[in-house]
């Protein structure tokens, strides 16, 4: 297929990327020191377009400037007076309503575009796993009816201001089935090549327009630190360095190459998320970041400054929080901080574009609820995606204006700035989607070449004993593994679906698999797949090749908070392929599939040679082409984008961190052919998860329970007269007995918690248990630890309800919690701490606890869970529950 113009960059990028891996082989200490940009006395500094490197694309810079303020940025995209009197004119004209329909952003299956056009939506999304006529399969055509008729329904309003519709387009337009999928950032960080990153862009742009969106939100800037965080993927690098020019090429990529605004082959591209979500206490997704301003400003504002630079018109809010006490900034969540969101970006930084809440965001801010944040608004906020309250929203920001809760000034600089986007995506002037450039065609949804270009450039060789790989063009290999024939690993979260799980091959019509690329190389003849290695024997064969690593995960679900980094323990499966291929005749080349490092001694002890292919998306042939001799000349270039651990507990570990001792450097990354022997590396495991003491001291780490989803090795169950052995609750969050169902439901965020009814015809529980017994928790007693839960009642317990521990049934402890059920407010959110001595007290064995979470009730009862946790020193909390009062 011919490349059109937008994307002939993608071999030239490659001496981009050669010059990249020199200056990422350079290394930088920390923060870099003081450089022309840096602010001089009071002058407050200046950025513009970066310096340039081969082809016209930012360039990597060996060092940054430290500025001792935000700067200000002078953005690609200038104010033009005639666009300006424009919109005050639109403006004008406008009624509060129409403006506050303008700031609201519902989800595709919560809104008709007949209520577009009832109450002037300015705005839709649709969520990962969201599909037009709820149809993973939709073609074009739908997505493009769709968004057809929700345009139609906005310009049938009296203002007549057209809708525009945003994508969680993060790596390609992963939403949509049949798009070529691109390797997720963490990916491209190792390949060094910022020209690729906007070849990608521009790819990604066309894939959108094909299916009738207006707006991506994308790209990702978080410098990540801590990579137990379940979206480290999702940062291009613990480096600043690359994402400051992977910033600027993404959104030049995406929004075209108008010179004004954004062009008829772009679309509008959404700095995220501002700012620190790669910085938060263990790794915690929307946790607390603890950064100095100067940390803020010098590392995770690197890639907000170039974004800006090139551009980027909307800049979507994180759901972190930004405090630290001791240096006395109490920001709390930024959806709900003046200071970050107006102070900072929109007047120290200059931004004149749209300020984006992330999903439900507002409903974090205390005080606040999904429908109402009025503290949200003023804070800077221009657009709300409140995908299901919405109408509720739009009701109470309007009352919350007419009683002077909210300036109207605020609303009209909302409004402003949204048509002002509007105005200079050409939406306001434009045709409707399906008459757009790129609409409709299957051309712009397959991007294969560039895609597997994108692969071979990703990948990072670790481990090359005795110049294992290349491997000849005749081999015949043995592939084994659970990732070589397995669309949704290689893909990742946020791949049709929001998590990326539930996929299979057949919902990649038109991608390759590792095992399938392998075929192609080296013919069907020559390669024999065994997933499990289970009655082969390796040494039939040249060499065995192990596909295995992270199966999918996305926001929330992949943390591995205070666990360890170990492989073996994540998914232990993979270390009994390799033992079972290990020593048997043949060489093993390991192909690692994941979404950050982790802690593989054992696995690299078990192979010969060792790649990291990340999450190459849809093209696995790129894999084997750097696997096999010959099938492409350059071999391994990819560089590590972030340092790889030597230890399991070895978190957080970033270059320039007091300490600093990896197994692999930043940077680090061998050259096809190029042998290694890194010898037999130390196996020694924790035995208790990072941050715990077993009996002998105070647990220092919260032990996590449930997490929006089971956290390793609790799993969740239901029981009652029809199954008192327990049925598991299942990987979509349902279960039933006739005494109690369960589904998912939102506490805190989407689908974070599990919704239980007990119909009132029996006995019933839900709780959460180690399948393979108990553990010694001893330590959270001393470290006077309370049991913490998020709840919201739904219908008060009409009989007994008791909260449950136990220590292998028949031994357990309980507390009597009918009251503290009654007494809350049905509806409403409520944090529920109780001392892990009232269990002590009650008889609990806390050196063998396998469920420490159990609610139980003999009649009618609805409430939903989440976040469940045990945690230091939480039982000393002004509004930690009395022991006495639980009876």
């Amino acid at each position: 297929m011919t490349r059109p113009p937008a994307r002939q960059g993608v071999r030239r990028s490659a001496l981009a990327a050669l010059a990249g891996l020199a200056v990422l082989a350079s290394g930088i200490t920390g923060v870099p020191g003081a450089a022309a940009e840096t602010a001089t006395g009071d002058r407050q500094p200046v950025i513009g377009n970066p310096s340039l490197g081969g082809f016209g694309c930012a360039r990597i810079e060996k060092d940054l400037p430290a500025f001792s303020d935000w700067p200000r940025v002078k953005s690609r995209i200038r104010q033009n007076p005639v666009d300006e009197r424009r919109v005050s004119k639109i403006l004008a004209g406008m009624t509060l309503a129409e403006k506050v329909g303008q700031m609201t952003q519902p989800e595709i299956a919560a809104i008709t575009p007949q209520e577009v056009t009832q109450y002037g939506i300015g705005s839709v999304l649709n969520g990962g796993g969201s599909w037009p006529g709820r149809d993973k399969h939709a073609s074009p055509q739908a997505w493009l009816d769709l968004a057809d008729a929700y345009w139609e329904a906005s310009v049938a309003t009296r203002t007549k201001i057209p809708v525009i519709w945003g994508i969680d387009a993060v790596h390609g337009n992963n939403n949509v089935y049949g798009a070529t999928v691109f390797p997720h950032n963490i990916g491209l960080g190792a390949a060094l090549d910022p020209c690729l990153v906007r070849d990608i862009g521009a790819a990604t742009a066309e894939q959108i327009r094909a299916t009738g969106q207006d707006w991506a939100f994308a790209p990702t800037l978080a410098v990540v630190r801590d990579d137990r965080w379940g979206r480290t993927y999702e940062g291009f690098s613990e480096d600043p360095r690359i994402t400051r020019a992977y910033g600027y090429e993404a959104v030049k990529g995406l929004q075209g190459r108008h010179p004004r605004g954004i062009g008829s082959d772009g679309v509008i591209a959404t700095a995220k998320h501002f700012i620190g979500d790669g910085g938060t206490l263990k790794g915690v997704d929307q946790g607390v970041n603890p950064s100095s301003e100067a940390e803020m400003i010098n590392l995770h504002g690197q890639g907000y400054y170039s974004a800006l630079a090139a551009g980027a018109q909307t800049v979507m809010v994180s759901f972190n929080s930004w405090t630290n006490e001791e240096l006395g900034i109490t920001e709390g969540k930024l959806h709900g901080s003046k200071r970050a969101v107006t102070d900072i970006l929109k007047q120290k930084m200059g931004f004149d574009g749209v300020v984006v809440s992330d999903w439900n965001g507002i409903g974090q801010v205390p005080g606040c609820t999904n429908a109402s944040c009025a503290q949200a608004i003023n804070a800077g906020i221009d657009v709300v995606m409140v995908p299901n309250d919405w109408k509720a929203f739009i009701a109470n920001t309007v009352a919350q204006v007419e009683s002077g809760q909210i300036p109207m000034a605020r609303i009209d600089d909302a409004v402003t700035r949204i048509l002002r986007v509007k105005l200079r995506a050409g939406v306001l002037d434009g045709r409707k989607p399906s008459e757009r450039r790129f609409a409709g065609s299957a051309d712009a949804l397959e991007a294969e070449r560039l895609a597997r270009e994108a692969v071979r450039k990703s990948q990072v060789l670790l481990k090359n004993n005795g110049g294992v790989l290349p491997l000849a063009r005749n081999s015949k290999v043995l592939v084994v593994g659970k990732s070589a024939d397995s669309m949704q690993n290689q893909t990742g979260g946020w791949t049709l679906t929001w998590q990326g799980t539930g996929n299979t091959n057949a919902d990649f019509p038109n991608g390759t698999t590792i095992l399938g690329g392998l075929r192609e190389a080296l013919g069907e003849a020559d390669v024999t797949f065994s997933e499990t290695a289970d009655g082969v024997d390796p040494a039939a064969y040249d060499a065995v090749i192990a596909v295995i690593g992270e199966t999918p995960y996305a926001e929330g679900v992949g943390d591995l908070s205070r666990r360890t980094l170990e492989a073996a323990r994540l998914y232990p499966g993979d270390l009994a392929v390799l033992d079972k291929v290990k020593g048997k005749g043949a060489p093993v080349v390991t192909v690692y599939v994941t979404g950050r490092p982790l802690w593989v001694n054992k696995e690299l002890n078990r192979s010969d040679a060792f790649v990291v292919a990340w999450l190459p998306g849809t093209e696995g042939g790129g894999v084997a082409d750097l696997l096999v001799r010959g099938r492409h000349h350059e071999g391994y270039t990819g560089r590590l984008p972030y340092s790889w651990p030597k230890s399991a507990c070895q978190t957080p570990l970033n270059k320039g961190d007091e300490g600093y001792d990896p197994l692999f450097p930043l940077g680090y990354g061998l050259r096809s052919g190029q042998a290694s022997s890194i010898g037999t590396l130390d196996e020694t495991a924790p035995q208790f998860p990072c941050g715990s003491t077993g009996g002998g001291g105070e647990a220092s780490e919260d032990l996590e329970i449930f997490n929006r989803t089971d956290v390793a090795p609790y799993k969740s169950f239901i029981g009652s007269a029809e199954n008192w052995g327990g049925t598991e609750i299942g990987p979509d969050g349902q279960a039933a007995h006739a005494e109690i169902n369960v589904v998912q439901s939102d506490v805190n965020v989407q689908q974070d918690g599990l919704k239980a009814t007990w119909t009132g015809t029996g006995p019933a529980q839900i709780y959460l248990q180690n399948p393979a017994g108990g553990t010694d928790l001893r330590g959270y007693l001393n470290a006077d630890a309370a049991l913490v839960f998020d709840t919201i009642v739904h219908q008060a317990p009409a009989a007994r309800t008791v909260i449950s521990t136990h220590c292998v049934y028949p031994c357990l402890a309980e507390v009597v919690a009918t009251s503290l059920f009654q007494g809350m407010t049905p509806g409403t959110k409520t944090t529920v701490k109780i001392p892990i001595s009232c269990f002590a007290e009650g008889g609990l064995d806390l050196e063998n606890v396998n469920t420490p979470f159990l609610v139980y009730t003999e009649g009618a009862f609805s409430a939903s869970f989440a976040n469940v946790r045990w945690v230091p020193k939480a039982a000393a909390d002004p509004d930690a529950k009395k022991c006495t009062d639980l009876t």
